[in-house]
């Protein structure tokens, strides 16, 4: 009976761990899509500045940072379902979070390029 409840207790306690190491993915997911928003809110908002490129170039380096935070999550998170699978863990093998890390950084070269490419057009403001 005591190996039986210490192995359910050992499960129970695996399964928290891999499902911490999601939420904390899908925490550091939220915080590059937040990168995304300031540097299309700093495009947006200050289109104007003079010199022309800077508003773009500060987007930039916040789309960017989008693109390495999801990277870096990533790689931390295949990490530590790494070290679970060698203490005899069952854990999920995770492409799930592979796809959403890569296809995130992928989106946001793609936006950081056309940023680049497209047209200062005026928007106006409501107010």
């Amino acid at each position: 009976m005591g190996d039986r409840q210490e192995f359910d207790r050992t499960e129970l306690a695996e399964d928290r761990t891999i499902m911490a190491v999601e939420r904390t993915f899908a925490g550091w997911i939220r915080t590059s899509f937040a990168a995304i928003g300031i540097g299309l809110a700093f495009k947006v908002l200050f289109g104007e500045l003079d010199p022309p490129w800077l508003a773009r170039a500060i987007a930039t380096i916040f789309i960017l940072l989008a693109a390495f935070l999801s990277i870096a999550a990533e790689r931390r998170a295949c990490r530590a379902m790494e070290r679970m699978r060698s203490h005899s863990v069952d854990s999920p093998r995770a492409p799930h979070l592979r796809y959403v890390a890569w296809a995130v950084a992928a989106g946001s070269l793609v936006l950081a390029v056309a940023i680049w490419l497209m047209r200062d057009v005026a928007v106006p403001l409501v107010g």
